[in-house]
Protein backbone atom coordinates (compact mmCIF):
# COMPACT_ATOMS: atom_id res chain seq x y z
CA UNK A 1 0.00 0.00 0.00
CA UNK A 2 1.26 3.25 -0.99
CA UNK A 3 1.61 5.76 2.34
CA UNK A 4 -0.08 8.55 0.25
CA UNK A 5 -3.53 7.20 1.31
CA UNK A 6 -2.94 6.94 4.68
CA UNK A 7 -5.43 8.90 6.47
CA UNK A 8 -4.76 11.96 8.81
CA UNK A 9 -4.86 9.73 12.19
CA UNK A 10 -2.37 6.53 11.15
CA UNK A 11 -0.34 9.10 9.32
CA UNK A 12 0.01 10.35 12.79
CA UNK A 13 -0.11 7.36 14.48
CA UNK A 14 3.15 6.61 12.18
CA UNK A 15 5.25 9.78 12.97
CA UNK A 16 4.54 9.16 16.59
CA UNK A 17 6.46 5.86 16.39
CA UNK A 18 9.30 7.30 14.49
CA UNK A 19 9.52 10.12 16.75
CA UNK A 20 9.20 8.43 19.80
CA UNK A 21 11.21 5.02 19.44
CA UNK A 22 14.79 4.17 18.83
CA UNK A 23 17.02 1.93 16.11
CA UNK A 24 18.32 0.09 19.14
CA UNK A 25 21.37 -0.10 17.00
CA UNK A 26 23.48 0.29 19.86
CA UNK A 27 23.49 -0.76 23.48
CA UNK A 28 22.43 2.64 24.60
CA UNK A 29 19.39 2.58 22.55
CA UNK A 30 20.64 4.21 19.68
CA UNK A 31 19.24 6.62 17.21
CA UNK A 32 15.46 8.15 17.28
CA UNK A 33 14.05 6.87 14.43
CA UNK A 34 12.82 9.97 12.91
CA UNK A 35 16.58 11.15 12.42
CA UNK A 36 17.10 7.69 9.64
CA UNK A 37 13.80 6.55 8.64
CA UNK A 38 10.21 8.08 6.99
CA UNK A 39 6.48 6.68 7.08
CA UNK A 40 8.03 4.77 3.56
CA UNK A 41 10.06 2.27 5.12
CA UNK A 42 7.48 0.79 7.53
CA UNK A 43 7.40 -3.02 6.55
CA UNK A 44 3.93 -3.82 4.28
CA UNK A 45 2.80 -6.54 7.50
CA UNK A 46 3.85 -2.79 10.01
CA UNK A 47 1.28 -1.32 7.95
CA UNK A 48 -1.62 -3.11 7.85
CA UNK A 49 -1.39 -3.87 11.64
CA UNK A 50 -0.67 0.21 12.25
CA UNK A 51 -4.17 0.72 9.76
CA UNK A 52 -6.18 -1.71 11.22
CA UNK A 53 -5.43 -0.78 14.60
CA UNK A 54 -5.72 2.55 13.28
CA UNK A 55 -9.15 1.75 11.60
CA UNK A 56 -10.90 -0.10 14.75
CA UNK A 57 -9.71 2.41 17.31
CA UNK A 58 -11.49 5.61 15.14
CA UNK A 59 -14.13 3.88 14.14
CA UNK A 60 -15.00 2.50 18.07
CA UNK A 61 -14.07 5.93 19.83
CA UNK A 62 -14.88 8.57 16.94
CA UNK A 63 -17.56 10.60 19.59
CA UNK A 64 -14.76 10.63 22.23
CA UNK A 65 -11.85 11.67 19.51
CA UNK A 66 -14.30 14.51 17.87
CA UNK A 67 -13.91 16.09 21.27
CA UNK A 68 -10.24 17.28 21.18
CA UNK A 69 -10.16 20.89 21.20
CA UNK A 70 -6.32 22.56 20.39
CA UNK A 71 -6.19 24.61 17.52
CA UNK A 72 -2.57 23.69 16.28
CA UNK A 73 -3.61 19.94 15.76
CA UNK A 74 -6.51 18.19 14.23
CA UNK A 75 -8.45 15.55 16.15
CA UNK A 76 -7.00 13.23 13.89
CA UNK A 77 -3.50 14.44 14.15
CA UNK A 78 -3.52 14.44 18.16
CA UNK A 79 -5.61 11.15 18.46
CA UNK A 80 -2.71 8.66 15.87
CA UNK A 81 -0.14 10.49 17.69
CA UNK A 82 -1.65 9.78 21.61
CA UNK A 83 -2.66 6.37 20.38
CA UNK A 84 0.90 5.15 20.05
CA UNK A 85 2.06 6.78 23.36
CA UNK A 86 -0.76 5.70 25.48
CA UNK A 87 -1.18 2.20 24.28
CA UNK A 88 2.82 1.81 24.64
CA UNK A 89 2.60 3.31 28.37
CA UNK A 90 4.83 6.38 27.73
CA UNK A 91 4.52 8.90 30.65
CA UNK A 92 1.47 10.52 28.87
CA UNK A 93 -1.33 10.44 26.29
CA UNK A 94 -4.81 10.63 26.10
CA UNK A 95 -5.38 10.68 29.49
CA UNK A 96 -3.08 13.94 30.39
CA UNK A 97 -4.36 15.92 27.51
CA UNK A 98 -6.24 20.01 29.13
CA UNK A 99 -7.97 19.85 25.62
CA UNK A 100 -9.88 16.84 25.87
CA UNK A 101 -12.76 16.47 28.28
CA UNK A 102 -11.90 14.17 31.30
CA UNK A 103 -14.63 11.61 30.63
CA UNK A 104 -13.23 11.22 27.01
CA UNK A 105 -9.61 11.10 28.05
CA UNK A 106 -10.42 8.37 29.80
CA UNK A 107 -12.44 6.10 27.74
CA UNK A 108 -9.96 6.74 25.05
CA UNK A 109 -7.13 5.60 27.64
CA UNK A 110 -9.03 2.28 28.63
CA UNK A 111 -9.87 1.50 25.09
CA UNK A 112 -5.78 2.03 24.04
CA UNK A 113 -4.80 0.23 26.55
CA UNK A 114 -6.86 -2.74 25.31
CA UNK A 115 -5.07 -3.10 22.73
CA UNK A 116 -1.90 -3.79 24.46
CA UNK A 117 1.80 -2.76 24.06
CA UNK A 118 3.01 -2.86 20.28
CA UNK A 119 6.60 -3.25 19.86
CA UNK A 120 9.11 -1.82 17.03
CA UNK A 121 12.36 -3.63 15.46
CA UNK A 122 13.94 -2.27 12.83
CA UNK A 123 14.69 -5.40 10.74
CA UNK A 124 18.73 -6.56 9.00
CA UNK A 125 16.34 -5.47 5.75
CA UNK A 126 16.18 -1.74 6.62
CA UNK A 127 12.40 -1.68 7.45
CA UNK A 128 10.45 -1.28 10.25
CA UNK A 129 8.08 -4.24 11.73
CA UNK A 130 5.59 -3.81 14.56
CA UNK A 131 5.39 -6.81 17.00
Amino acid sequence: MSTALLDTFTRAYLECILWAENDESTPSGGEPLDKNYDVEDFAPEALERAIADCVAFQMANAGDLAQYNDPRWSPDELGGHDLWLTRNGYGCGFWDRDNLPADAAERLTDAAEALGECWVTVSDDGLIYLD
